[in-house]
This record gives C-alpha cells, sequence and structure tokens, in this order.
C-alpha cells in the first residue's frame, strides 16, 4: 500500500533481483552503480523484515554523509506510517541530537563508519540486536581507507544476522569482507562490474594544462544544461570555480574542505 501511495509501480532491475532474496533473509552482494534503485533495494526487505521481527534493528553503513541523509529520506517515506524510526549518524554534526535519536531505540541506524565508532566508542550505541546489516557503496568506503571500521563494526554486530553488501566494482578486498563476514551470499549483478553506464558519449581532449579553462569554457557553451567538472584536488575544484564563476557561470564547489552545510547547499 505504502509503495503504491508513493507511485512505485515498475522495480529498477537491482530491486527485481534483490528484494526476493533479501526477503527470505539471505546474505547478498549486489553489484550496482549509484542511481540504480539500491536504497529500495535493501530499504524494502529491510522495513518488512523488521515489522516482523520484534526487538530486532537494521544497520546502514554508508562512506558520506550526504548519502546517509539520502538513505534516511527513502527510509522515512516508506516507514512514515508504519511508524519506523531512525537515527543517523555523521560526523560534521553535533552529537547531542544523534544520542537523543538514540534513546529513541530507533529501528534502523543510518551511519558513517567514524561517527558510528564514535558513539561505539562512548557506549552511547549497542548493536547487538542488529539483525540486519547493510554495508552500502562498499567499495567507495574501502576506498576512503575505513577499512579498519569496517571490521570493528562487523565484529560488533552479532554473528546470527542478514548481511547486505552493495557495490559498484568487486575487488579482492570485497571478496575478503564477504567470504569473512557472510553467509553464503547470493550474488546480483545488475551491470558487469566497472561498466560505464549505457547511452553515455565519451570522449577525451589531451591538452596542455594552460589550455584547460578554454577548453572548459568552450564544452559548456556547447552543452546547455547542468554539468558536473571533478578535478583531481580540492585545491582545482577551487580554482575552476573561480575561472567559472568569473567567466559568468552559475558554479556551485563541493569537496572535503567545505562545511556539511556549504556541500548541502551547493
Amino acid at each position: 500500500q505504502v509503495l503504491e501511495k508513493l507511485n512505485f509501480t515498475t522495480p529498477t532491475p537491482i530491486q527485481h533481483h534483490a528484494i526476493p532474496v533479501a526477503i527470505q533473509g539471505k546474505d547478498i552482494i549486489g553489484i550496482a552503480q549509484t542511481g540504480t534503485g539500491k536504497t529500495l533495494a535493501f530499504g524494502i526487505p529491510m522495513i518488512q523484515l523488521l515489522a516482523r521481527s520484534k526487538g530486532a534493528r537494521g544497520l546502514v553503513i554508508l562512506p558520506t554523509r550526504e548519502l546517509a541523509l539520502q538513505v534516511d529520506e527513502v527510509f522515512r517515506a516508506i516507514g512514515h506510517s508504519l511508524g519506523l524510526r531512525t537515527a543517523v549518524l555523521i560526523g560534521g554534526l553535533s552529537i547531542k541530537p544523534q544520542i537523543s535519536a538514540l534513546a529513541k531505540n530507533p529501528h534502523v541506524i543510518i551511519a558513517t563508519p567514524g561517527r558510528l565508532i564514535d558513539h561505539m566508542n562512548q557506549k552511547t550505541v549497542t548493536l547487538e540486536n542488529a539483525r540486519i546489516l547493510v554495508l552500502d557503496e562498499a567499495d567507495r568506503m574501502l576506498d576512503m581507507g575505513f577499512q579498519p571500521q569496517i571490521q570493528k563494526i562487523l565484529h560488533a554486530v552479532p554473528k546470527d544476522r542478514q548481511t547486505l553488501l552493495f557495490s559498484a566494482t568487486i575487488s579482492p578486498d570485497i571478496i575478503r569482507i564477504a567470504t569473512g563476514a557472510m553467509k553464503l551470499p547470493i550474488r546480483v549483478e545488475v551491470v558487469p562490474s566497472g561498466t560505464t553506464v549505457d547511452r553515455v558519449m565519451q570522449e577525451i581532449f589531451i591538452v596542455k594544462k594552460e589550455a584547460k579553462s578554454r577548453l572548459l569554457e568552450k564544452i559548456l557553451s556547447e552543452y546547455k544544461g547542468s554539468a558536473l567538472v571533478f578535478t583531481r584536488t580540492k585545491h582545482g575544484a577551487k580554482r575552476v570555480t573561480r575561472v567559472l564563476r568569473f567567466l559568468g557561470h552559475n558554479v556551485a564547489e563541493i569537496h572535503s574542505n567545505r562545511s556539511l552545510a556549504q556541500r548541502r547547499d551547493a
């Protein structure tokens, strides 16, 4: 009924493959890019299973604050009418409201690894009733150096649990987590690991460093609509922002030197 009300009718491929398996309580390794509907692929089974098991809790671990807030929005949309309570544990925000949210005994905790470890060290959170664990964008978490925190979290959650791991790629580190922390996981691969999205034309320009700003200006004048520009460094992002603003473009800057408020604003 909730899904009907939200006008969800046709599942995306990852939802189509993952939801029936996850609802049976099985462990899953899901290979899918960002933007393929992963949140509902693990959110629907988690909410369904938590509704059936009294006292059980769900734990979702993600690499970034922004992703945690997005996942919380989706969970609230689905779980609102079911009385679902969530707690979001992320850095960059005061820890006090997070402790208050934990005191209300939430059904689902959505967290970044570092802040969850902070709460574990302060004994403001207990993971002994976490029956469903989701590691979302696991490859990004490992790239960001969160492996020690993930291992600590895996040791703190019950052995008898369901684990759902989602990643855009499969690496030896992901395989190690899967073999060490999962029970015969079922692999759901929607897009072959490491492939690019269909209908995307790719071009490469080899230019001298000093010609890059002029080339970027030329490209932006040819392609109307919004554009996403990645730079290798935070300073590079700041410089490109300055150049584009000078050229009269409406531009927003987002990287880890910006505060959470500035990033959300961007």
